[in-house]
């Protein structure tokens, strides 16, 4: 018998609502007659064609925005709306529950869902008839996602994208879920069912959707504010990185590296932690397992090992098959990533991962003005992955025959193949091993290995490319002004370090309009007023620029989006970070996430970002700041160590002895002093300098007594300075030695 399921919504009244949301709401869901009467009927209410419409002859309002994910739906025969006033006074006018649909360009499963229902005019009319429906672009409006997808995880104990939210007219949750098929799959109610169970609860239940409703958003707004009580040290303390390294290794994969099983993904916010686990903190263990994770990632299939960068995370526990779509943010997480773990292990094949990483994202989403674009898409062709697969016959085809045979061997090219007939590119034998049993050099074979992935890197590039979303996003060009600036400056590449100046002075000029700093260009336009993470990004990225360059003008910016991420988003009673202004859009609660996710939490990079700057500063507030986050959130520490890495590197930043480079002068002889400075691994390194006639620099607390007439390097470790040298090879002895 057809059947379609109903719902409601139950908060519960027992524990306190807290960081993991489980426990705390409860949706069931019972058979039900389905409706007797055709959806598609209801849909004259909205059209004047009873006939249902084609999705190509249709456009909605979403045709004028910029955003490249809400485009993709501009033709659906669903009437979204963007989020704003119109959509909201409409569904408050109209008494009309809200149908809220998040996701981004590059997501593989909301293609599907699209295909399956959004472009279905059944569902459609079913959607049209009884919702206003708003898409959103989480890429675009993180504290809207923010918000709905605890609101999610609270009602089912998971998330994740397509982000599927039922709404009351005043935009508070009453139901919600992810991807949902067209039919009944696996246990899951259809997408259709899901739709007339939710206006069926609406309309039937009205008074438990509401109080459930009210209890889960003050239930929201006190999590948002309330930290975790401590249990012994109410401050950072080594401890933080011990319990990080323990709860690291309960969940490590010792064979393929990582941690958890399938899906894996890269968590590079958690390697960049365990990278700085060593001296002074005495864990080598988790250096270890941040080292072995980072080399088995760069043999996997999730690696694109002709174009050099990370694809978003892998299906299965050994990095073979990813999900395909490429993030900017993981790329430029992971090039930091790779590029100190190359200066903590001497490996240079460490370092190659990081610096082709990073030419990769210049390639691929590199943006003309010199920003960056957002990410790739999975699909080409209409299919997943198929730009990246090859099969025997195709590397044959572009080889010559014992170019083919080794380039095969290598990479583990089959005729079953390994991903629906066709092969992901993947190392699984040492190459050392393969190299003996060739009986041939290393060299010979990487240099074999190179030519022939080039070979096939250009045929790549003549099939259809996977869809690009070229809109810039502030923060996550400010990750890639970082990485550029920190790996191009340690591994020798000054080209790598241009780049990060032209996205510099790009996110400078278009993005910084006086003292608000956008976080979306697109269209030509800038828009969506900066989160914190977009100001602690861009601060941190600048500090990088100017630790790389000693051009002060750099600093500026990274003090100035200290001071106003201070101003904006720091609430000095409550002790915490919000992730949106106060004078921002009013939301069903203030956006605030300390919690790392694929990208640090905007409140830990603005902490780090302070921590960085104290030294740099005469500002008391930076350091009052980051003491106080760092021991209201003991607690949380405490209980999820690895759930906030990033916090925790703030507070090595902070606590932790501190390396200090300080370098006055300025021209080749300084710069190749702070490239040396670069050249060694430290947990809590700051560098300084510049150009001592400039007051700017003269000003620095580190460079008090340090402006001399010639270029000098001064180093101090703690409270204890060595002796001043003049040359780069004397600087990186003495640093060698710390």
């Amino acid at each position: 018998m057809n059947q379609e399921y109903r719902l409601i919504a139950v908060v519960s009244t027992g524990q306190a609502f807290s960081f993991a949301f489980r426990g705390s709401m409860g949706i069931f869901l019972a058979p039900n007659p389905v409706l007797n009467h055709d959806p598609r009927d209801s849909c004259r209410d909205h059209r004047d064609d009873s006939t249902p419409p084609r999705a190509d002859f249709l456009t909605n309002r979403l045709a004028d925005q910029t955003s490249p994910y809400l485009l993709q739906h501009a033709h659906n025969p669903v009437e979204w709306y963007p989020w704003g006033p119109d959509a909201l006074e409409r569904a408050r006018t109209e008494d009309r529950p809200i149908l809220l649909s998040v996701g981004y360009s590059a997501c593989h499963w909301c293609h599907v869902m699209e295909r399956e229902s959004f472009e279905d005019a059944y569902t459609a009319a079913l959607m049209n008839r009884a919702f206003v429906n708003i898409k959103v672009d989480r890429e675009e409006r993180p504290d809207i996602d923010g918000i709905y997808m605890k609101a999610v995880q609270a009602m089912t104990g998971q998330g994740g994208w397509p982000l599927t939210v039922f709404l009351t007219p005043e935009a508070v949750p009453y139901f919600g879920g992810t991807y949902f098929p067209p039919e009944p799959r696996h246990g899951m109610p259809s997408f259709r069912q899901v739709l007339q169970a939710a206006e069926t609860a609406w309309r039937d239940r009205r008074d438990q959707v509401q109080e459930a409703g009210g209890r889960l958003r003050a239930l929201l707004d006190r999590s948002s504010r309330e930290a975790l009580p401590t249990e012994g040290e109410t401050a950072f303390s080594p401890g933080a990185v011990d319990a990080a390294v323990d709860a690291a290794r309960r969940a490590y994969d010792p064979q393929w590296g990582g941690f958890g099983g399938a899906p894996k993904f890269p968590q590079p916010v958690v390697l960049d932690l365990l990278l700085r686990s060593g001296p002074p903190f005495a864990q080598r263990e988790g250096a270890d397992m941040a080292l072995h994770t980072l080399r088995q990632m760069a043999r996997g299939g999730m690696r694109d090992q002709l174009g050099g960068g990370f694809h978003r995370y892998s299906v299965d526990a050994r990095w073979l098959v990813p999900h395909f779509e490429k993030m900017l943010y993981d790329n430029a997480l992971l090039a930091r990533a790779y590029g100190d773990a190359a200066l903590l292990s001497g490996d240079p094949a460490l370092a190659r991962v990081a610096t082709e990483t990073l030419d990769d994202m210049i390639e691929d989403l590199g943006a003309p003005e010199g920003a960056f674009y957002s990410a790739r898409d999975a699909d080409s062709e209409g299919e997943e992955g198929v730009f990246y697969v090859w099969t025997p016959d195709q590397v044959a085809a572009r080889l010559p025959a014992e170019d083919a045979r080794l380039f095969q061997r290598a990479y583990d090219v089959t005729k079953a193949g390994n991903f629906e007939g066709r092969n992901i590119l993947h190392l699984p034998h040492d190459l050392d091993a393969v190299a003996r049993a060739e009986d041939m050099s290393r060299k010979e074979l990487d240099e074999s290995l190179k030519k022939s992935g080039a070979v096939l890197k250009a045929q790549r590039a003549e099939r259809e490319p996977p869809g690009l979303d070229d809109k810039i996003l502030a923060g996550w060009n400010g990750m890639m002004m970082r990485a550029l600036s920190e790996v191009g400056t340690a591994h020798e590449r000054p080209d790598l370090v241009s780049r990060a100046i032209r996205t510099g002075t790009f996110l400078r000029d278009h993005m910084k309009v006086g003292d608000t700093f956008f976080r979306v260009f697109a269209g030509g336009t800038s828009a969506v007023p900066g989160f914190l993470e977009d100001y602690a990004a861009f601060g941190n990225g600048s500090l990088s620029l100017y630790e790389a360059t000693l051009d002060p003008s750099w600093l500026d910016l990274a003090l100035w989006s200290a001071r106003t991420l201070a101003d904006r988003f720091w609430e000095e009673e409550e002790g915490i970070f919000y992730d949106a202004g106060p004078d921002g859009e009013a939301l069903l609660v203030r956006p605030r996430d300390i919690m790392d996710n694929a990208t640090p939490s905007g409140s830990s990079l603005a902490v780090e970002l302070l921590a960085r700057l104290t030294p740099l500063s005469n500002e008391a507030r930076f350091a009052s700041i980051v003491d106080g986050v760092l021991e209201r959130e003991a607690g949380t520490l405490q209980r999820y160590p690895t759930a906030l890495a990033r916090l925790t590197v703030a507070g090595i930043r902070a606590q932790a002895p501190m390396l200090e480079i300080s370098v006055a002068g300025r021209g080749d002889e300084a710069l190749a002093m702070v490239q040396a400075a670069h050249g060694t691994f430290h947990a809590n390194r700051v560098i300084s300098g510049g150009d001592p006639n400039d007051s700017r620099v003269a000003g620095l607390p580190t460079m008090e007594g340090r402006l001399d007439t010639t270029p000098r390097a001064h180093v101090c470790v703690g409270q204890r300075c060595l002796e001043p040298v003049s040359d780069a090879d004397a600087l990186k002895k003495q640093l060698e030695d710390v």
